[in-house]
């Protein structure tokens, strides 16, 4: 018998639980919450982050990690970037021996600088790592429309096996030896993204997205390849792919914070009035950390930050990120 354990019952782990259910014989979806849990068994739906889609009658719904990862086949991970290690340390007892983990998660940890991948890797002790991202709304996936995203890992292997096992009719996965391009460009799209929210809450049009954009996937693209990441991973789905889903999508949480920050509203009670994570707000922090230390420029991250920690309006760092000084368009 074939059994996926996802662990994370958030919007985006729900709708892969939903999806995926499908190709295996046995789905366990894992949530922190046991009310939550207890609920979506009773009804059969995510109400909290993902209301209007019944779950498939094969997907078990339980807040034990050791009920959620009894024989698991393979792991997916799907859980918030700041809850990661602690998941993972707690799930260690019962991750069985042989189940390859595919990280869902986007994001950076604070402090160390570290990919989810290197936090699952030096929590578990496992080499079997492979890393899922790409352009894709949990609703959509959840209703069935088509999606396409990558999965990474240096060892091919490992992509292909993960790829027979998910790619459906309405899912396709394309296979990348780049895990820290992908998980780079997943982790930093939010960041752009917020700003895009702040473009789009300030009434601006075309030209500025088209620009945010364009100057954002190069500051993505240097930090990237600085860390070893291959620059075509940057022109593809969990690269530029993400980036405009992201920036341009309203059903994107992180471009609702940034329209909610041009609207003179304050960052604590913006994320208080969310139900689910904004990836990109702990990961600008993420960024300039990792941005200092390998010494690459990222100017709207940076400005960004100063939003975020100095309080300066997105009105006067979008002047300040105009009129820095100019010269040649260099990725």
């Amino acid at each position: 018998m074939t059994r996926l354990s996802v662990l994370g019952g958030g919007s985006w782990g729900t709708a892969l639980a939903m999806i995926f259910a499908p190709r295996f014989d046995r789905v366990t979806l894992w949530t922190y919450e046991d009310e939550l849990a207890r609920e979506m068994a009773a009804v059969r739906e995510n109400r909290v982050f993902l209301p209007g889609f019944r779950l498939p009658p094969n997907i078990d719904v339980t807040s034990s990690l050791e009920e959620g990862l009894r024989d698991a086949s393979i792991v997916l991970g799907v859980m918030p970037s700041t809850v990661l290690r602690k998941v993972y340390t707690d799930a260690l007892p019962y991750l069985p021996a042989q189940a390859p983990i595919v990280s869902a998660t986007k994001g950076i940890e604070r402090g160390t600088q570290r990919r989810m991948s290197e936090i699952i890797r030096e929590v578990t002790g496992r080499e079997r790592v492979a890393v899922l991202s790409g352009p894709s709304f949990a609703r959509e996936v959840a209703r069935g429309e088509p999606t396409l995203v990558v999965v990474a890992s240096e060892q091919m292997e490992l992509c292909r096996e993960i790829q027979a096992a998910f790619t459906g009719p309405t899912f396709r996965l394309y296979l990348s030896a780049d895990p820290t391009g992908v998980e780079i460009g997943a982790a930093l799209k939010n960041v752009i993204a917020i700003a895009a929210g702040i473009c789009h809450g300030m009434g601006l049009g075309s030209n500025a997205m088209a620009a945010l954009i364009t100057r954002g996937l190069a500051e993505i693209t240097r930090l990237a390849v600085s860390l070893g990441a291959q620059p075509a991973t940057m022109a593809g789905l969990a690269g530029l792919g993400d980036l405009i889903l992201t920036c341009t999508g309203e059903l994107s949480r992180n471009r609702r914070v940034g329209t909610e920050l041009a609207k003179g509203k304050n960052l604590d009670e913006i994320i208080g009035s969310m139900r689910m994570v904004a990836e990109g707000v702990e990961n600008t922090y993420s960024a300039m950390e990792l941005s200092r230390r390998q010494g690459v420029s990222m100017p709207i991250a940076e400005t960004l930050y100063s939003i975020f920690t100095e309080g300066k309006s997105p009105h006067d760092a979008l002047r300040d990120l105009m009129e820095r000084p100019a010269g040649l368009e260099v990725v």
